[in-house]
């Protein structure tokens, strides 16, 4: 069994070897705290996504450019930009996200308590 060292599974692949998408995603997902996400949410590229969803899935119709889909999403609130009220709470229960990077925007999916 290979040791861990820091890099990743993915790095001990050879070069040649196509990674699905959504092993890359699932793989470069991270918690992050409020505070972490915060200059992200001041750049306005946070968008908040719903716990109704699955923050992968989100992230790969966005890269697909799957309008129809988001926009769906989009008109059901389950996936949005980020507010100011949404950044009020936050400060004021800072809690952690799920993140992942589906350039140029940063998807937060609020990480319950009970994950």
């Amino acid at each position: 069994m290979s040791e861990l060292n820091g890099k990743g599974l993915a790095n001990d692949l050879p070069e040649d070897v196509e990674i699905p998408i959504r092993d890359r995603l699932n793989a470069e997902t991270g918690v992050l705290s409020w505070d972490e996400l915060a200059p992200h949410f001041a750049r306005g590229v946070v968008l908040f996504v719903s716990s109704e969803l699955d923050l992968i899935t989100v992230a790969e119709k966005i890269i697909a450019d799957d309008t129809t889909t988001v926009q769906a999403w989009m008109s059901a609130n389950q996936v949005r930009r980020a507010t100011d009220d949404d950044a009020r709470d936050w400060v004021e229960r800072t809690p952690n996200f799920w993140c992942v990077v589906s350039a140029p925007w940063v998807l937060a999916q609020e990480k319950s308590s009970n994950w």
